[in-house]
C-alpha cells in the first residue's frame, strides 16, 4: 500500500494588521499553507493610518518641544540679522513635510512586512474578503472600486483580523478638510491655527499633546472630570496639569452636541449651549470594529452588541475553526496585544504549546508629553478590594538624572502584594515611560518580589534608578 502523506494544514487570514501579520508569519514558520487577504496593504490601518504615522508625528512633536525647552538647560539659539545683531529665531514646523515623511515611513514599513511574508512563503491576496462559512473566505479581487473577480480560499483555520475604524457621529460628520478623524489628519499642509479635539481618551490626549507641541492652539473637550478617564488618576492629573501649563484649554465635564463648518473654521456646540470656535476639529470619540457584512454571524461567530468578536484567551471564537485578533475582537485594543493574539491563535490551531494571554500582564502606553505607561493591577482595583496590595509612589523630581535633564513632572508607582511583596503592577509617568515600564512588566510577568526587583543594578544616574529606588522603599521585612 503506497504511503499517504498527511495534508499540510491550511490557514486563511482576513486582514493584514499586526494580528493578521503575526498569524501569517507564525503559520508559515510552523509549516502551514498560509493565505493572507488584505484590502489596503500589509500592516493594515495600524501601520498605514494609525500607530506608525501617529507615533512618527509625536516623535516630531517631541523634537519640537525639546528645542523649545533647551533654553532651560542653558542652550540658546541665535541667528544674525543684516546688521549683525544676534536675534532668537522662531521655531517653525513644516507640517506638509512632516506628513509626507510619516506617510512614506508607513508605506515603507508596510512593504518591509510584505517582503517578510513573501519570503516566509505566505500567499498574499489583495481584495475585499468575507467569510463564506467557517472554513472559507470569499475574496472580490480586481482593480477599481467595483471588484468583479472572485477568489475562493478554503482552509482548516480562519483568523479574522479586520481591525477598527474611527467612530463617526451624525452631528459631527467628518469632511476631511476642517472636521477630521485621526486618519484624515495627515492631509494637512499647515499646523492648525486652533485645533479643537473632541474626546480626551488616549487618542484625543495624544493628538492634543502633539499638536500643542507643534505650535497649534488646542482646546480639548472632555466629557469627564479629568482627561484620560479610566487611567491612573495621579497620572491623569499630571498630564492635565502639563496640558494647562503649556497653554492648552481643557474643557472638563463638557460634551459636544454638534460640530459644524463656519466659513474657514469650525464651531463646536456643547450640550450646555456654549460654543468653541477653531480652525479645525479632530473627532476622537472611539472606534468601531470592521465586522459588518463580512459573513461572521452567518458562519456561526458570536458578536457582542458593539460589533466586537467574542474570543477566549487563546483568541478562539464561538466557532472552533475561527479565531479573531486585534481591535475587531473584545480584547484590549493594542497593537502588541493583536500581535500576541495572532501568534497564540495559530499556535493553538496547530497544536503547538501555547500560553493563554493574561491581560493583567499587558503593558500599555500613552504617548503624551510626558508618556504614561501601565502594567498589572491598578490602584483603583486595590482601593476597591479587588486586589490586595500596597502602593508606593516616588516623584521623578527626586531622581538625579531627572534633575540633570530639567524634568519636573512624573513619577514611578509600584503595587506589591500585601505580605509577600510580589510586584502586581505599576505606573510610570516620564519621558520614554514606554521603555521604563519594562522592568516592572518583567517583575509582574515572573512574579518577582520588590526585594528581587531592588536587587538589580540600575545605572547611576538614570531614570530607571527610580524603579529600583521605589522597590527598595517597599522592602519586606521577613
Amino acid at each position: 500500500m503506497p504511503y499517504e502523506f498527511e495534508r499540510t494544514q491550511r490557514i486563511a487570514i482576513l486582514g493584514g494588521g499586526p494580528g493578521g501579520y503575526e498569524a501569517a508569519l507564525t503559520g508559515a514558520q510552523l509549516g502551514a499553507e498560509v493565505t493572507l487577504v488584505e484590502r489596503d496593504g500589509v500592516g493594515g490601518a495600524a501601520v498605514l493610518t494609525d500607530v506608525v504615522p501617529s507615533k512618527t508625528l509625536i516623535a516630531t512633536a517631541d523634537a519640537a518641544a525639546a528645542v523649545g525647552e533647551a533654553a532651560d538647560l542653558g542652550v540658546q539659539f541665535f541667528v544674525h540679522n543684516a546688521s549683525g545683531r544676534a536675534v532668537r529665531p522662531d521655531i517653525t514646523v513644516n507640517l506638509a513635510q512632516v506628513n509626507q515623511r510619516l506617510l512614506l515611513l508607513a508605506r515603507q514599513q508596510s512593504e518591509d512586512m510584505k517582503s517578510q511574508l513573501i519570503k516566509a512563503g505566505v500567499r498574499i491576496v489583495t481584495g475585499d474578503g468575507r467569510l463564506d462559512g467557517p472554513t472559507r473566505i470569499l475574496v472580490s479581487t480586481g482593480s477599481g472600486k467595483k471588484r468583479t473577480d472572485f477568489d475562493e480560499i478554503d482552509a482548516d483555520t480562519l483568523v479574522v483580523a479586520v481591525g477598527a475604524r474611527p467612530r463617526e457621529l451624525p452631528s459631527a460628520k467628518p469632511d476631511g478638510e476642517r472636521i477630521l478623524t485621526w486618519k484624515q489628519l495627515y492631509t494637512l499642509e499647515e499646523v492648525p491655527e486652533h485645533l479643537i479635539v473632541v474626546g480626551s481618551g488616549v487618542t484625543g490626549a495624544e493628538f492634543a499633546s502633539a499638536y500643542r507641541a507643534l505650535g497649534a492652539g488646542v482646546s480639548l473637550v472632555s466629557s469627564r472630570e479629568q482627561v484620560l478617564p479610566g487611567e491612573d488618576s495621579d497620572a491623569a492629573r499630571v498630564i492635565e496639569n502639563v496640558f494647562t501649563r503649556n497653554g492648552m484649554d481643557v474643557l472638563s465635564k463638557s460634551r459636544a452636541a454638534k460640530v459644524e463648518r463656519s466659513g474657514d473654521g469650525v464651531v463646536v456646540t456643547l450640550t450646555d449651549g456654549r460654543t468653541v470656535e477653531g480652525s479645525h476639529c479632530l473627532m476622537a470619540v472611539g472606534a468601531v470594529p470592521n465586522t459588518e457584512h463580512i459573513g461572521l454571524e452567518e458562519a456561526g461567530v458570536q458578536l457582542l452588541e458593539s460589533g466586537h468578536i467574542r474570543v477566549n484567551r487563546v483568541a478562539r471564537t464561538s466557532m472552533p475553526s475561527v479565531y479573531a485578533a486585534g481591535d475587531c475582537s473584545d480584547f484590549l485594543p493594542l497593537a502588541s496585544v493583536a500581535s500576541m493574539q495572532g501568534r497564540t491563535a495559530v499556535f493553538h490551531a496547530m497544536g503547538d504549546a501555547v500560553t493563554p494571554t493574561e491581560l493583567r500582564n499587558v503593558t500599555s502606553n500613552i504617548f503624551t508629553q510626558p508618556e504614561v505607561a501601565t502594567v498589572g493591577w491598578s490602584q483603583r482595583q486595590i482601593e476597591e478590594g479587588i486586589a490586595q496590595g500596597e502602593v508606593y509612589k516616588l516623584p521623578l523630581a527626586s531622581n538625579p538624572r531627572a534633575k540633570m535633564m530639567g524634568l519636573r513632572d512624573g513619577f514611578v508607582k509600584l503595587f506589591a502584594r500585601t505580605g509577600s511583596g510580589t510586584v502586581i503592577g505599576g505606573v510610570v509617568v516620564a519621558p520614554k515611560a514606554s521603555d521604563l515600564i519594562l522592568p516592572i512588566a518583567l517583575a509582574v510577568e515572573h512574579r518577582l518580589t520588590v526585594d528581587q526587583l531592588a536587587s538589580a543594578f540600575s545605572v547611576y544616574p538614570s531614570l530607571s534608578g527610580s524603579v529600583t529606588d521605589a522597590a527598595r522603599a517597599m522592602h519586606i521585612v521577613s
